[in-house]
């Protein structure tokens, strides 16, 4: 998580939308599900909400992310 603490906001989103992106196109698993989660914990932090995907919460186990954030 260190790696995306570290990143401007704006580079944060569009690593955000890329990441999103690849996954609508299935170019990526839905497993980097854990990233985008990831990255709502950054952002949150720090005072931005994003639009989580509709899917977001029935692919994540939500135990599982909190143990991964921490």
């Amino acid at each position: 998580m260190d790696f995306y603490e570290k990143l401007p906001n704006d580079v944060l989103i569009a690593f955000y939308n890329e990441i999103n992106q690849n996954i609508e196109k299935g170019i990526l698993t839905k497993q980097m599900y854990y990233e985008l989660g990831l990255i709502f914990s950054v952002m949150s932090r720090r005072g931005i909400s994003l639009r989580k995907p509709i899917d977001f919460d029935d692919v994540i186990d939500q135990d599982t992310m909190e143990n991964f954030i921490a």
